[in-house]
């Protein structure tokens, strides 16, 4: 399916309207040179269709483009009912997406004159897989993500302590090292205090903006009354999968029998599976370990990438 660019806009500094440019350059693993956005993360050009803008402007709003803070303008596609991981090429220009929208943390201008900005829930971003010039006018080549990528991981440590720099995390760390070595593609890593509210945002995030395939937290499944990654796991997910929290629960109790007061869960968001791990570096490896050569399965089932589980009639 092809496309097009419309126009390209950059601006200097971070909460400013982007101007459109004749062409721009954009660097491998950076963004566009020039822009304020550009640097080594994931939302390195941010993309929005025309389509959407045009559905604004009949709304009796006159925005230029650029006026959301977007890079690129582009016509023939929904970008926001695409999948996370799908390429546009534009001429040698490669662009992955790696976000559907985004938080609007200070209402923009466009918001405080009509009372909406649409780039939060309809604009996309991607990161720089090659550089060169994009122009006006150019055509885009969309490309499905690829069924045999690495599946993408994100890891949250949950400690009131760890988040205030008064105990190291070593429990992420591990997590993400682990992962790594099976050939996990680890977006993310957070430390987060245990608040609820605070886990639940992050959840949510990564499974709808970022559709990260799966998310372990380590930490706060105990007694202690500050312990609710179970409850904000629960809230967020639309199906449970409890079989993965029962098998470590099963495993563990081999090895202690404190076991018993774990009360992780498992559960599905969308298509990211969410697993609550123990908070100890010990109780990680060995619960990572036991569970982790049977997830590829159940993750490449919700990704669409692996048949259904039993046998065929």
């Amino acid at each position: 399916m092809n496309g097009k660019v419309i126009a390209v806009c950059v601006s200097e500094k971070k909460g400013t309207q982007k101007h459109e440019k004749e062409s721009v350059i954009l660097r491998e693993n950076w963004g566009i040179e020039g822009d304020a956005h550009a640097g080594n993360w994931h939302r390195q050009v941010s993309m929005l269709s025309l389509e959407k803008i045009e559905d604004f402007r009949a709304r009796g709003a006159e925005v230029d483009f650029g006026a959301f803070g977007e890079n690129l303008i582009v016509e023939g596609y929904d970008l926001s009912k695409l999948p996370v991981g799908t390429r546009f090429v534009i001429g040698e220009v490669v662009l992955e997406m790696t976000q559907i929208g985004k938080e609007c943390h200070s209402h923009c201008a466009i918001h405080r004159m009509v009372g909406d900005c649409i780039m939060p829930r309809e604009g996309v971003f991607t990161k720089v897989v090659k550089g060169g010039e994009i122009r006006p006018g150019d055509e885009i080549h969309m490309l499905p993500p690829d069924r045999n990528r690495p599946f993408t991981a994100a890891v949250i440590t949950l400690s009131d302590k760890g988040s205030r720099g008064e105990r190291e995390d070593k429990s992420g760390p591990l997590l993400r090292e682990m992962l790594f070595d099976a050939g996990y593609d680890v977006v993310e890593t957070l430390l987060l205090p245990d608040d609820r509210t605070s886990i639940e945002k992050e959840l949510i995030r990564l499974a709808d903006q970022r559709q990260i395939q799966v998310i372990f937290t380590t930490g706060g499944t105990g007694f202690s009354e500050r312990d609710v990654t179970p409850e904000a796991t629960i809230a967020v997910c639309d199906r449970m999968a409890m079989g993965i929290a029962d098998a470590i629960r099963v495993y563990s109790l081999s090895i202690t029998d404190r076991a018993m007061l774990s009360r992780a869960v498992s559960g599905i968001r969308k298509k990211t599976l969410i697993v609550n791990l123990p908070g100890s570096p010990k109780a990680v490896k060995e619960s990572l370990e036991y569970v982790l050569p049977s997830l590829r399965h159940g993750l490449g089932i919700l990704r669409g990438t692996d048949g259904e589980c039993g046998s065929e009639s």
